[in-house]
């Protein structure tokens, strides 16, 4: 999907090989500090094996500017959706509509999909994504609660 802006062309696409999954780490890394580059490779391929895990980039000129990481789920409460795991922009390249194209990406998809929702969680302090994503139509539907357990090493 080619999208036009401002004279330059932006290109979504998933990515499924070693060197394209690296390629969106310094950008997902600005959204998931916490994750080492060493390890980066390991757990995008652990979650498409475990929980059908799906990786998009948009590349502007070549660049990697924005990363969404999603899975398509199912449950009793809400039937078929599409959840977004991370959507990270670029600093660099915030407010430039690279955001904006993804999020229509990722809802166009989940609707050819015969999805019914696009679901996504936001940390409390995001208060820069929450705007994004009310200006993106979305409604705060649930809270998320969390019960902290016993460290567990990230490679089980």
């Amino acid at each position: 999907m080619g999208l036009i802006r401002k004279g330059t062309v932006d290109v979504i696409a998933l990515v499924h090989s070693d060197r394209a999954i690296n390629s969106t780490f310094p950008v997902m890394c600005q959204l998931r500090p916490h994750i080492s580059q060493n390890e980066y490779l390991f757990q995008v391929k652990q979650l498409v094996a475990e929980v059908g895990y799906r990786l998009a980039a948009l590349t502007r000129e070549k660049q990697v500017v924005c990363v969404a990481g999603f899975r398509f789920c199912r449950s009793l409460g809400w039937g078929k959706y599409l959840y977004v795991d991370d959507l990270v922009t670029d600093a660099d390249f915030r407010s430039t509509g690279a955001g904006e194209a993804m999020f229509g990406w990722l809802a166009k998809l989940a609707e050819n999909a015969g999805c019914g929702e696009l679901r996504l969680d936001s940390a409390v302090e995001r208060h820069g994504a929450h705007r994004f994503y009310l200006r993106e139509r979305m409604n705060i539907a649930c809270f998320n609660f969390r019960l902290k357990l016993k460290h567990v090493n990230v490679r089980q």
